[in-house]
């Protein structure tokens, strides 16, 4: 059994973290970090864990655990890994965004890896530490890795994609509490949100020669959970050909579909999969990815990782099907 801790265990990522762990056949949960939650019931705060664990948060780590997950905001995984040793034998997977470059990969004698299992599952399978992909990156690179890979963005990538308002995690703010976000609809960040480094970063990894911009408009989304992006470039194949060509990139990936239809968050919400389509118009190949933004956008990806780095089987504890109404 793989002994597993979590740290920041009160947040969105946490609780959908440990809603797949503690039904996974290969782990035993060792405690749950959150200094605000201490002492208490993990089912208080996650009350969707009623009856099923009894584990109770705790302000305290055990650092000879097998693996440790970071749910901490963006930024703060280095300040905790500073105030907190672990085993050189502890793996661990970062939630945030502190090790997805390059230049930030290295860290207090660990190295991350970018765990995208889709870019690189081999490299994954031998990490001893990883970089756990953004959601809207993991929809963003799911739908561009087939054309970068076969060398085809060879002009700007316009992109956009619009997540529900667990993306923003659980504390209230002006943009995302109940009365704002109801019937409404807004962009954010445009052309800079944080997760294009990673997105340029791959592509680079897999078409070294691309220049080609990518113009991406994120938005918020009047629902809760998922993330609808579309994307859309030149593109000289036909439509077959375009068709052929990602699902030959993807035949063996464990979580990722090609659809010959058209697609819908639905069809993703609560699962691990990321559902892709293509067709051609006017020139431009158009791409649509749909994943949860909480579990293939993030602790899904995290324990689909866990099981590549463990020698598990892929889908081990990740069997889960969209609720389609």
């Amino acid at each position: 059994m793989i002994k597993v801790g979590i740290i920041g265990g009160s947040g969105y990522t946490a609780g959908e973290l440990l809603r797949l762990l503690v039904h996974h056949p290969q782990v035993t949960l060792d405690f749950v970090f959150s200094t605000t939650n201490a002492g208490k019931p993990i089912a208080g705060q996650h009350t969707d864990l009623v009856g099923e664990t009894t584990l109770n948060f705790t302000d305290t780590v055990n650092p000879s655990v097998d693996v440790v997950f970071l749910c901490l905001g963006h930024g703060r995984s280095r300040a905790f890994l500073e105030a907190h040793t672990f085993d050189a034998a502890t793996k661990v997977i970062d939630l945030g965004n502190d090790f997805r470059l390059t230049e930030d990969k290295a860290f207090l004698g660990r190295e991350f890896v970018y765990g995208l299992p889709e870019l690189q599952k081999e490299e994954i399978v031998q990490a001893a530490n990883i970089a756990n992909p953004g959601c809207f990156a993991t929809a963003i690179q799911l739908g561009l890795l087939p054309l970068a890979a076969s060398g085809n963005i060879k002009e700007a990538v316009h992109i956009n994609a619009t997540t529900g308002s667990t993306g923003a995690g659980v504390m209230p703010s002006a943009t995302t509490h109940f009365s704002w976000r109801d019937n409404n609809f807004s962009s954010y960040k445009v052309f800079s949100h944080q997760h294009l480094g990673e997105i340029n970063q791959s592509i680079q990894q897999l078409q070294q020669d691309c220049e080609a911009p990518l113009f991406f408009i994120p938005n918020r989304g009047n629902f809760s959970k998922g993330i609808y992006a579309t994307m859309y470039t030149p593109f000289e194949g036909t439509e077959q050909d375009a068709v052929a060509l990602y699902k030959d990139y993807y035949k063996d990936a464990a979580f990722t579909v090609v659809s010959e239809e058209a697609i819908h968050i639905k069809q993703v919400v609560n699962t691990n999969k990321c559902i892709i389509h293509v067709t051609k118009k006017s020139g431009m190949l158009l791409i649509t990815s749909v994943i949860d933004n909480l579990i293939k956008g993030a602790s899904g990806q995290a324990i689909h990782n866990m099981n590549l780095m463990f020698g598990l089987e892929e889908k081990t504890g990740l069997a889960l099907k969209a609720s389609a109404f």
